[in-house]
C-alpha cells in the first residue's frame, strides 16, 4: 500500500491515474497531454505499474495502460478507513 501511496504523491503521476479514469490510453496517447518526454512518461507509468495502480497489455504493436481497480480501491479503503477512524473516542 505504501507504494501505491508514494507513486500517488507524484503530480504528474496523479495526472496520468486522472486521464486512465476515463479510458484505456497507450503511452503515446498519455504522452500527448503532457509537455515531458516520452522517457520520462515512461518512467511515470513503470513507477505506476510497480505500484500496482495501472496495468499494461500489449495490443498489436502497442502498449495500452488502465486503471488498476482493485488497488485503487483497496488504496481508497485504507484511507477513508483511516479518516473514520480519528476522532472516535475523542
Amino acid at each position: 500500500m505504501n507504494d501505491a501511496f508514494k507513486a500517488l504523491s507524484d503530480p504528474t503521476r496523479r495526472q496520468i491515474i486522472q486521464l486512465l479514469k476515463d479510458r484505456d490510453l497507450t503511452a503515446g496517447e498519455i504522452a500527448d497531454h503532457f509537455t515531458i518526454s516520452k522517457p520520462s512518461i515512461s518512467h511515470h507509468l513503470n513507477l505506476l505499474k510497480q505500484a500496482r495502480l495501472v496495468q499494461d497489455e500489449r495490443q498489436g504493436q502497442n502498449i495500452v495502460y488502465s486503471l488498476n481497480l482493485t488497488v485503487i480501491q483497496e488504496a481508497m479503503g485504507w484511507f477513508l478507513g483511516m479518516i473514520g477512524t480519528k476522532g472516535k473516542g475523542e
